[in-house]
């Protein structure tokens, strides 16, 4: 597949909260070569119901197939997907920084400039979350990277669809 037509899909399940569900979706990506480029899972407001929030990577077609897979898996309710819907998207990310003397003002006004939030402080590190979208986080990572990041944890994307007004 030429990278041309290639282009990160945001998928919403609704599932059963039920062990294995996970693992026939996951199953089905890895079964079919489909990758997983972020994942995310939490019950919803109904406890025997979780949301399962995915990125995969490819053009129509293969997420069309992709769909298609995963509504015949039996405890899949239901698949959103959200190319082309008006949408919220976040990400939570915990980094450490090498907090050097000569960097450690210029990183407090980047958390400030990004609204993140320092959680935790060392003799030689920060430790910062900062919450947005791809674009903010990937900003954010790369004003950073030259001083020094660490360690880095992200809990992958969620997103839900804006209200129709």
């Amino acid at each position: 597949m030429d990278d041309e037509h290639r282009e990160n899909h945001i998928l919403s399940l609704m599932v059963e909260n039920q062990p294995g569900v996970l693992s026939r979706i996951a199953g089905l990506f890895s079964g079919r070569g489909f990758n997983i480029e972020s994942l995310c899972v939490a019950e919803t407001t109904e406890p025997n119901i979780s949301r399962v929030t995915l990125v995969t990577t490819g053009d129509m077609n293969i997420v069309e197939q992709i769909k298609k897979q995963l509504n015949k898996l039996i405890n899949v309710l239901k698949v959103f997907d959200f190319t082309g819907v008006s949408h919220v998207e976040r990400e939570l990310v915990l980094l450490k920084i090498r907090a050097k003397p000569e960097y450690r003002a210029e990183i407090l006004r980047l958390v400030d400039i990004f609204r993140s939030r320092v959680v935790d402080v060392g003799t030689d590190y920060y430790m910062v979350e900062v919450t947005g979208d791809q674009g903010k986080i990937k900003a954010f990572l790369d004003l950073l990277e030259p001083m020094g990041i660490k360690e880095i944890a992200r809990t992958g994307l969620i997103a839900l669809p804006r209200e129709k007004q």
